[in-house]
């Protein structure tokens, strides 16, 4: 049995991947220099890096979207980065481009992640804004907290004690630029930007189905027509249409009729689930919570871990919402169970 090291696979790499690729003998590399493993590339040494972190491990006690779930199947989201990571793989391998990175990037775009999912992003930002004098949902404050640039602050900062986990620049790119029109410089990066929505666009229906808020039948006609009947069709259509259209254009892209189709979907949501009652009741408890949480600890500084005081170099509400975003769901319920709600004294 031979021993593939580094080399044979870096090698290999140059044998198998499309010129497109981004190989990880070309990467543009670390922020600190590092000895190279031998049997490990600079991607793989970084999805292992980032497997190994706190921040991901804590992604399994993180709400998705459903705030209250006390089923065993709604996703978290660990498992929604997994399936992100899934996805993304199956498109990257079709395309002949770099799976390590591809995975790499997956496992770490939603490191930032607040407790509550976006509505703890959202939270956050408001806290920010008004602590700092600023409107709060204006696009100034909206920008004071966002989830991908938190995750990028993860990596390089808040891990390992202040010292990051020092990950390549292909890594740090993808994760940084993978929502909303950001545009990462790899394709690898593009596609996770685009697997992250064929998941949670799919995945939410299917909680939402299992949360009694919608039947399949309630989906559009057309979203139907284009992208099939069900869960896993859908999922096949938009990662095969995704390959087929980004192998015939060199780019990484959708046919305009099954992005729209998705994008259709991604609106029915906004509309029909992310806003229902029995959503939006958690929602504002859980913006509350967050609130009481941010004001209390930016009240009592001394109160926040030591090691985030140390990480914000004495911006004080740096160090709040780097605490309070590492938070897991039952962790910053508890600490608000602790600091709000009286308990009865023992004799």
């Amino acid at each position: 049995m031979r021993v593939v090291y580094r080399e044979d696979q870096q090698q290999r790499e140059h044998e198998v991947l499309s010129e497109e690729a981004a190989f990880a003998d070309g990467t543009e590399g670390r922020r600190s220099s590092s000895e190279p493993d031998a049997l490990r590339t600079d991607y793989q040494r970084d999805r292992d890096k980032i497997l190994h972190s706190k921040s991901f491990r804590r992604l399994s006690h993180k709400t998705q979207v459903f705030l209250a779930s006390e089923g065993d199947h709604f996703r978290t989201r660990l498992t929604h980065t997994l399936e992100v990571a899934q996805i993304a793989r199956t498109i990257t391998r079709a395309l002949g481009l770099n799976e390590d990175l591809t995975e790499a990037i997956s496992l770490g775009h939603d490191l930032g992640h607040t407790p509550f999912g976006h509505t703890g992003e959202a939270a956050l930002a408001a806290c920010l804004a008004r602590h700092k004098g600023l409107a709060p949902g204006t696009p100034e404050a909206a920008a004071l907290y966002r989830h991908n640039e938190q995750s990028v602050r993860v990596v390089e900062r808040i891990e390992n004690g202040g010292a990051g986990l020092n990950l390549t620049f292909e890594v740090r790119d993808g994760i940084l630029n993978h929502t909303g029109d950001l545009q990462a410089e790899t394709c690898e990066g593009r596609i996770v930007g685009t697997a992250d929505r064929i998941a949670y666009v799919n995945h939410d229906i299917d909680d939402a189905i299992r949360a009694g808020i919608l039947r399949e039948a309630d989906l559009p006609d057309t979203t139907h027509r284009v992208l099939g009947a069900n869960h896993s069709a859908r999922i096949e259509t938009l990662v095969t249409d995704m390959v087929r259209t980004s192998a015939e254009t060199g780019g990484i892209a959708m046919s305009p009729e099954v992005w729209d189709a998705m994008m259709e979907l991604r609106a029915f949501l906004f509309e029909n689930v992310y806003t229902a009652p029995s959503v939006m009741a958690e929602v504002e408890k859980a913006k509350h919570l967050l609130a009481d949480l941010f004001d209390y600890y930016a009240a009592h500084i001394d109160e926040v871990p030591e090691d985030y005081r140390a990480i914000s170099e004495g911006d004080d509400l740096r160090a709040v919402t780097d605490y309070i975003a590492g938070m897991t769901d039952r962790y910053a319920t508890a600490t608000y169970q602790r600091l709000f709600i009286p308990h009865a004294l023992s004799y």
